[in-house]
Parts: structure tokens; C-alpha cells; sequence
């Protein structure tokens, strides 16, 4: 990738509040048109990064630019390419949430029936129009935050920085969001998306940033991380769980020796070295006359994979850095 195509790049980045260093010289890249999804726990230093990106801290150290402007020197130009959805809504409540967006668009210049126009658009494509001359203090957490990412969005930026932005919506009004997030990249966005989610990440990031302790601990696609732990899963449960001996023989035989573990009940599964052993396997289960309602190869989950990386699980909380806990 050419450094033409790049439209976030900072280089040794480094932030310290008193005696806390929430980033000890992190390196981020994003191509146009892409997700980058940064993963890391409470505390790793996500959001000075993104504060630093969007141009509301200055680093102590290292550069940064945001298509193609320094985000110190260059820090007005840079504000007018970016959109930012924080953990915390920035809307005001008193305010109805058309109130709101048409605010934010005059803020941008935008003309009063330009503002009223681009005010309309958003609320319909969030599902606001209903709700949309009620205050905002009567919203349902989920309403604030579409509503708080629609307000970041009036000016049609170039690049959206969104800084955990599902925290504390239902399972439903996540993915409800995450929709949200392939649409902007298919209207012509870039993003950058950080999250303690890993299935978040998962879902929507083209690449993956691990931040741990203020340091870029690993980067590469979902995929090419969840290799980091090593092979494949190898998973089968038979049509008869009295079988279940016989296909623990055969899948040992199909992984090199390796034991088949029963990984929850009438479900067996191996570790194996590469795809073929699928193939195989559906041979000789089809030999052996033994059916199966489940057959499945999978790479480890990321969850798996931030263990590996950390030594941790991703439900270890750390202390925020002041910063990230203001």
C-alpha cells in the first residue's frame, strides 16, 4: 500500500497525563474507504488516540495526519474532514433532536434550508423522524447515541472517528449501529472504530489494531490475528451421540494423533494443521456410515486471540488513564 492511499497515518505517538503514559509511540494507518478497528481493554489508551486524531489533544510526541494535514500544524483543515462520536453524547438535551442536528449544521455554515434539509436526511436514515421534535432528554439511550452519531455526520465527513460507540446498547440496537457503520463506508467514508468488542471488531473492521498498555501490541486483518494462536478447529457432533467413540477415533486419525475433545455435550473437537483435514474427514465419516448434524472448521475466536496477545481475558478491566476517564 503506497502512502498516497493512506488517509490516517501517525507515527510514534506518545501521551502522558502526570505519571500515567496512556500511549507509549503507537503507529496507526487507514486506507481510504476502510475500517480500522482498534481493540483493546478500558484504560489501553483508544481514546487519546482518537482525541489526538481528531484534534482535541496535542501528543507529546510523534506525528499524526488526517487526509493528508498535520493534526497540530494543520488542525482547522483537518476538522473539517472528520466526524466524531465519543463514549459520552455531545448533544444537548434540552434541544429536540431536530433542534440539535440543525444546530450542528449551521455550526458547519451550512445555510438554514441546507441545515433543515440535511437535519431531515439524517433523522430519517437513524429511525429519529418520530421522535424527532421531542427533547432529547426523552430519548432512550439507544435514540441518544444514533442521534449523537447522525450530529456527527451533518457535514458529510471524509473520515468518522467512532470511539466505542455501541457501550451500553442491547444486542439488537448494536448491530442496528453496526449497519450504520457499513453504510458510511459504502457512502464513501473512512472509519476508525474503537471498541472493547471484540466481536465488533470482528464484524466490521477490514483491519485490526491490538492497543495494550499505550502500545500497539499487534496489527493485521481479523483473520490473519486469529492465525496468531495457530491452527484450526476441527468441529463434529454425530447424528448419534453412541458414536461419539468412533468419531473421536477418526478425528484423531485426520489430526495426527491429536485428542478429540467432547467441547460441550455430543460435540467433538480437534485441533488440526490445515483445511484438508475437513475433507477427509466427511470422507471417512461417509465410509464409516456415521451421520452428523454439525461438521465445522474455524479458525480461533479473537477472544482466543487477545489471551494470547495479553495473558488476559477481555473482560479484565484496567484503570482508565485520566484522560479516557474524564
Amino acid at each position: 500500500m503506497s502512502r498516497s492511499d493512506l488517509i490516517i497515518e501517525a507515527q510514534g505517538l506518545t501521551k502522558s497525563f502526570g505519571q500515567t503514559h496512556a500511549l507509549r509511540g503507537i503507529d496507526l494507518s487507514v486506507a481510504r474507504g476502510r475500517i480500522l478497528g482498534v481493540l483493546g481493554p478500558n484504560g489501553a489508551g483508544k481514546t487519546t488516540a482518537v482525541r489526538i486524531l481528531a484534534t482535541l489533544l496535542e501528543p507529546d510526541a510523534g506525528v499524526a495526519r488526517v487526509g493528508g494535514y498535520d493534526v497540530v500544524r494543520q488542525a482547522s483543515r483537518v476538522r473539517q474532514i472528520v466526524g466524531l462520536t465519543g463514549q459520552y453524547a455531545s448533544v444537548d438535551e434540552d434541544l429536540s433532536g431536530r433542534q440539535n442536528l440543525v444546530l450542528f449544521g449551521r455550526m458547519l455554515d451550512l445555510r438554514p434550508p441546507q441545515a433543515r434539509d440535511r437535519a431531515a436526511e439524517l433523522l430519517e436514515w437513524f429511525d429519529l423522524t418520530e421522535s424527532a421534535d421531542r427533547v432529547v432528554k426523552t430519548y432512550s439511550g439507544g435514540m441518544r447515541r444514533r442521534l449523537d452519531l447522525a450530529a456527527s455526520l451533518v457535514g458529510r465527513p471524509q473520515v468518522v472517528f467512532l470511539d466505542e460507540p455501541t457501550t451500553g446498547l442491547d444486542p439488537t440496537k448494536r448491530e442496528d449501529m453496526w449497519g450504520v457503520v457499513r453504510s458510511l463506508v459504502a457512502e464513501g467514508s473512512t472509519v476508525l472504530l474503537t471498541t472493547q468488542y471484540l466481536d465488533e471488531a470482528d464484524a466490521l473492521a477490514d483491519e485490526i489494531t491490538v492497543i495494550d498498555h499505550g502500545r500497539v501490541i499487534a496489527h493485521d486483518t481479523p483473520d490473519g490475528l486469529k492465525r496468531v494462536v495457530g491452527g484450526q478447529t476441527l468441529t463434529v457432533r454425530p447424528l448419534d451421540a453412541a458414536r461419539l467413540p468412533e468419531v473421536a477415533t477418526l478425528l484423531g486419525a485426520v489430526s495426527s494423533g491429536a485428542r478429540a475433545d467432547e467441547s460441550r455435550k455430543g460435540v467433538l473437537s480437534v485441533p488440526v494443521a490445515d483445511d484438508t483435514a475437513l475433507a477427509a474427514t466427511v470422507a471417512r465419516l461417509d465410509a464409516a456410515g456415521i451421520a452428523v448434524i454439525e461438521l465445522s472448521l474455524h479458525l480461533p475466536s479473537l477472544d482466543e486471540v487477545f489471551f494470547t496477545l495479553t495473558g488476559r481475558p477481555t473482560d479484565t478491566h484496567q484503570q482508565p488513564t485520566t484522560e479516557e476517564a474524564a
